[in-house]
């Protein structure tokens, strides 16, 4: 893992024309590789998910607000789904984390054709009666491009959106990280053009993370000439919150029936988080108490 401490950065620009984030997140994707077994495609696809939903989860108000986003497609992936919480905490898998596919025609790790066509679920879980939820039709399946056409079609905020994860030759995380920036209601014309301008020049995220760049200094490479304010920084992290008590809560909803039959199986009943892969035991004296 990387000495780099993983965090997000919020700031404005262009006197609250443009608001930003950015994040720096090599030991939570290389926290989720090992807890996964992703392999190198798999981890570049998932990595990049909860790079950008730690930054839309930092967005939210609420203290106990949550959002959820699966990319589910046709490809040999089986879907990426990842958590994240206001407080910069987040937790993800994928369906198949083994899954090998070769490198797409520039040499990269093919993220587009591991996921494959399909949609993108973005729910909001703000403390309402329901959670919010979208759903739109992935557009290359990269991760970034489909978040940037999400803020446009459902939130109405033009934004770019880039994301990356760099593996070391040991298929570890060597870098991971990215930006997204976003143009408010009322910005000029001037600036419009000018950021467009900037944004075009940019060619990759890992390649100004492997220079060393920080949070800060990739937006300072992307908004500079703006007058940033950074607003606030904040921790990021793979967390989970399973834990045994949940895992007995979640038990004690099955039907009595099958309760019983797995008490009188008289072994103990092995449960696995999805999220976080950690593996819980339940005796059967444990079921017994749920009856």
């Amino acid at each position: 893992m990387t000495e780099r401490k993983d965090y997000i950065v919020r700031a404005t620009a262009a006197e609250n024309q443009i608001r930003a984030f950015a994040i720096q997140s090599a030991n939570l994707v290389e926290d989720a590789r090992q807890r996964h077994g992703t392999s190198p495609v798999a981890t570049a696809a998932l990595g990049r998910l909860l790079s950008g939903a730690a930054m839309m989860g930092s967005m939210m108000k609420g203290e106990k607000d949550l959002l959820t986003i699966q990319m589910k497609g046709d490809g040999p992936i089986d879907g990426v789904i990842v958590t994240a919480d206001s407080h910069g905490m987040v937790k993800g898998y994928v369906g198949n984390p083994n899954v090998l596919i070769p490198p797409n025609y520039a040499g990269k790790l093919d993220v587009g054709a591991a996921i494959g066509y399909g949609t993108l679920t973005v729910s909001k879980d703000m403390g309402l009666k329901e959670p919010y939820h979208t759903q739109l039709p992935l557009t290359t399946s990269e991760v970034a491009e489909d978040l940037t056409y999400y803020f446009a079609k459902s939130e109405q905020v033009p934004s770019a959106v880039a994301l990356g994860v760099l593996m070391s030759k040991d298929n570890t995380v060597r870098q991971a990280g990215g930006f997204i920036i976003q143009l408010m209601p009322f910005a000029e014309e001037r600036v419009i053009d000018a950021l467009e301008r900037k944004i075009e020049k940019i060619t990759s995220v890992t390649a100004m993370l492997e220079e060393g760049c920080t949070p800060e200094q990739l937006l300072e490479r992307v908004i500079g000439e703006f007058d940033i304010q950074v607003a606030d920084t904040m921790p990021a992290q793979f967390s989970c919150s399973c834990s045994k008590e949940r895992i007995l809560r979640s038990l004690a909803t099955i039907s009595k029936k099958d309760l019983k039959e797995m008490i009188d199986d008289g072994e103990p009943i092995e449960v696995t988080c999805h999220f976080c892969n950690s593996h819980y035991s339940c005796t059967p004296e444990e079921l017994k108490c749920l009856l």
